[in-house]
């Protein structure tokens, strides 16, 4: 959660800077990050996976705002690590 708020962050003093509302996108952000390797990517899946996966999916996947999806994935982290409910009608004691 705390790199999603980072980028909104970035994006809101970007957009403060530049008098414009444009959100960094998870395909900027990954050619940031590994340039190389992000090129390599289109040709990797159309060539072992397949050619559909890349151009329809992935291709709308990578447009979506950096903030929103990191967000989105600490949030499923953050509910897929909280403690369990108790159990109503549990006898615990003997």
């Amino acid at each position: 959660m705390a790199a999603g708020f980072i980028v909104l962050v970035i994006d809101g003093a970007r957009a403060i800077a530049n008098a414009l509302l444009r959100f960094t996108t998870l395909g900027d952000l990954l050619a940031a990050i590994a340039h190389d390797r992000y090129l390599s990517l289109g040709p990797a899946v159309e060539r072992n996976l397949h050619p559909l996966l890349w151009d329809p999916v992935l291709l709308s996947a990578l447009q979506a705002p950096a903030c929103l999806v990191a967000l989105a994935f600490g949030f499923a982290l953050l509910w897929l690590g909280r403690a369990p409910e108790p159990r109503i009608g549990i006898v615990t004691r003997r």
